[in-house]
């Protein structure tokens, strides 16, 4: 009996530290995510000194000892030349767009732009690495404008795509003074849609009825619940039209060159297609743009933190759902065009 309560004991107290253990983990991880959470404002990263430090790490890595000592000499020397100099090297502020269906970068964004346009000369460079797959119209065209703000100051405007900018993607690309793509990036996706689902016929199944009143003829056309008629498609299709004339407006007045007529059907290109179209201006990824503008520039990545409440993370959380099976939408819609052996 003594034996057993012994060993029920030490069971007992290795359970109570496993618990212990846990509790401490997961408030260390709440409190961090707390804490990153309440973080508000600018953060600066000096690329050139980010690719000064990994070049030399992978030198200091594969050379000789006898080499390394010359080099971290020549490089000590180089730095207290750099400091001794007078010559001030134009400067080029990196931003990073990562859209979603609400562009809810664009909080950061404003924030980035604003900050950068108050010390920005015009021997200056913005250069924007854009990641968007397209989505709500206002909040993409809120982002189009936060990027036209640099343009209309006189600053010049790069936009580098590796991957996707269609559709509100595009809206934002479209702004800049030169657009460069990787070779398979997506590109274009000129135009506008709306799909809904329609349950009244489930609904009259089950003798559900379902009442809609409103102020205003059009106050509201096509429904998920209600009956929808051809006038009220037709009243939608003129709506959407004149998104997509409005869509057009704005990429024919920074790239006047483009065939609208050609590119603006909604359709999507790769990046050698896009340049072919005009859609592009050069095959780049970002890293060669960066690599090669970081020679003659001092390169600044510019990233502003906002603040997010608990309820805005929480729904973060659902949009990002959301993107997810819209970008696995994308995936499929493209992957399904791919040749295969």
């Amino acid at each position: 009996m003594i034996e057993f309560f012994a060993e029920y004991g030490l069971f007992l107290l290795k359970a109570m530290t496993i618990v212990g253990a846990i509790v401490i983990v997961v408030g260390t991880v709440a409190a961090a995510g707390r804490k990153a959470a309440m973080q508000e404002g600018l953060e600066i990263e000096h690329l050139n000194k980010k690719y000064r430090t990994l070049a030399s790490a992978l030198k200091q890595a594969v050379l000789k000892k006898a080499d390394r000592k010359v080099l971290a000499k020549e490089e000590k020397k180089q730095a207290k030349a750099e400091a001794k100099s007078d010559v001030k090297r134009p400067r080029g502020f990196v931003i990073d767009f990562k859209g979603d269906l609400k562009a809810t970068a664009v909080a950061s964004l404003r924030e980035e732009v604003s900050a950068i346009l108050e010390v920005a000369g015009p021997d200056d460079q913005v250069i924007v690495r854009l990641e968007n797959h397209g989505g709500t119209v206002h909040e993409h065209g809120l982002a189009a404008s936060q990027l036209a703000r640099i343009r209309d100051q006189g600053v010049s405007l790069l936009v580098s795509v590796d991957k996707v900018a269609a559709s509100g993607g595009y809206l934002m690309a479209c702004v800049a003074s030169r657009i460069y793509a990787a070779p398979f990036a997506i590109l274009g996706s000129i135009g506008v849609i709306a799909q809904l689902p329609n349950f009244n016929r489930m609904l009259d199944e089950h003798g559900i009825d379902f009442e809609m009143i409103t102020a205003g003829k059009y106050k509201r056309n096509v429904t998920i619940f209600g009956k929808n008629t051809d006038e009220d498609r037709a009243k939608l299709k003129e709506e959407l039209e004149d998104v997509h004339s409005l869509f057009k407006d704005a990429v024919g007045k920074y790239r006047q060159e483009l065939d609208l007529e050609k590119i603006a059907t909604g359709e999507h290109w790769y990046g050698t297609r896009a340049l072919e179209l005009g859609l592009a201006d050069e095959l780049k990824t970002s890293d060669e743009l960066l690599s090669e503008l970081a020679k003659d520039r001092e390169l600044y990545r510019v990233t502003y933190k906002v603040k997010q409440p608990l309820q805005k993370r929480l729904l973060a959380n659902v949009d990002g759902l959301l993107e997810k099976a819209d970008a696995a939408r994308w995936r499929r819609r493209f992957e399904s065009r791919l040749p295969r052996s």
